[in-house]
């Protein structure tokens, strides 16, 4: 067996079925769970009619390329999206397809780091599980950079110190982040390119919240096209992770892309025609539907919209909410332990959350996860003010 498996700490969720398993949920009404970051809003029609239209290209064998009609239609909607100049992202050399951002980021890790050379693979904390676990697998050590309210959110660069960033191979970010729905700027960006630059490492963006935000006039920067207004149009260093699971709601499509640095791409398709996880085509058809066709996508963020309006109207009066400017979740400060609030809530009220720690790791600094639960804002409209409802009732109950 692989000796680094013994490091991989249980998934966040596994952890949660240990939390509750002895204390089930109230009979008297419907458990809501909003714990998971699962999208539950109906697929696009135009999607699935597309998807069942494909079905007759079940006989062929995808390529880990991908079909040039995918990869044009993502470095189209990338250039759109992200003001990229025309040409400037090359769907032949620039782009792949990936099974979702989770398989992407954590087998790009494998691809790019050196184990003979005592890595250090850096990322937000709290953060998404696959980083460690990529890093860890990858024979490398995970470096956190805590992202407490107090810095809005924002990755602490300055709390690494020059000889760990001598050892840094990677530098995993999540912008909007997961779970606060912080947005890096350009400002960040500069000094995270400029830390690359010096100590030759490669940062991979985690983009996969990127279009769900409040404000449909200011959508969250890119890391792209951050590069671009620093004059770094090769994309050097940088690769960027996009799926549909969110914007189209569609997990269960595992449909996504990376797009970035030539060479970075080059190295990761020669992994991936070995890793066997190319897209099937049908798969692949529908995915051009989703990246040509805006209309669904807005009408998502007006979906989640509303809940944030929800959620601040209910519970704000009870609990120090800062409703976030990107993502779906809620990430507010609870007036108990983490785990017992997340426990007695779900034996109560049946409304299922996850306690902050599940998502974060303690540090000399502190644990950014400590007091915290992350509630999905997921469910239809209705049932989030219900679960909403149920935990100010809580709230107001016991504190």
């Amino acid at each position: 067996m692989n000796p680094n498996l013994d490091s991989l700490l249980p998934y966040p969720f596994e952890r949660l079925a240990r939390l509750i398993a002895h204390d089930p949920p109230p009979k008297n009404r419907p458990l809501i769970r909003m714990s998971i970051g699962e999208p539950r809003h109906s697929a696009p029609p135009g999607l699935v009619t597309r998807l069942k239209e494909a079905l007759v290209d079940l006989g062929r064998y995808p390529t880990a390329r991908g079909e040039p009609e995918l990869r044009e239609a993502i470095a189209a909607w990338a250039t759109r999206r992200f003001s990229l100049k025309p040409g400037q992202l090359n769907p032949d050399s620039q782009v792949l397809p990936v099974s979702g951002t989770r398989e992407g980021l954590f087998s790009f890790a494998q691809t790019v780091i050196d184990p003979h050379q005592t890595p250090v693979i850096a990322m937000p904390n709290p953060f998404y599980q696959i980083y460690e676990g990529a890093a860890l697998l990858a024979g490398a050590q995970p470096v956190f950079l805590n992202t407490f309210s107090e810095t809005q959110y924002v990755p602490s660069l300055e709390a690494i110190p020059a000889d760990t960033w001598r050892h840094c191979q990677l530098l995993y970010l999540c912008s909007p982040g997961n779970p606060t729905g912080a947005i890096l700027d350009l400002e960040f960006y500069k000094k995270v390119l400029m830390l690359a630059d010096r100590y030759d490492f490669v940062v991979a963006a985690d983009e996969c919240y990127s279009e769900l935000y409040s404000d449909e006039t200011h959508p969250p920067l890119g890391i792209l096209e951050a590069a671009q207004l620093l004059g770094r149009d090769s994309f050097a260093r940088i690769v960027v992770f996009h799926s549909l699971s969110k914007r189209s709601s569609v997990p269960g499509l595992r449909s996504g892309f990376v797009a970035g640095d030539r060479l970075l791409i080059e190295g990761f398709h020669r992994y991936r025609t070995y890793h066997g996880c190319a897209l099937p085509i049908p798969i692949q058809q529908a995915s051009v539907w989703a990246w040509s066709d805006e209309t669904h996508v807005i009408l998502n963020r007006e979906l989640y919209r509303q809940k944030f309006q929800a959620a601040e109207t209910i519970l704000k009066p009870i609990l120090p909410l800062e409703i976030p400017p990107a993502g779906f979740y809620l990430w507010p400060e609870v007036p108990d332990d983490e785990e017992q609030f997340a426990r007695k809530l779900y034996a109560e009220e049946g409304v299922l959350t996850l306690p902050g720690t599940y998502l974060s790791r303690p540090t000399p600094d502190g644990d950014p996860g400590k007091n915290r639960i992350r509630i999905s804002l997921v469910p239809d409209l209705n049932e989030t003010c219900d679960a909403l409802n149920r935990l100010r009732h809580f709230v107001e109950r016991h504190y």
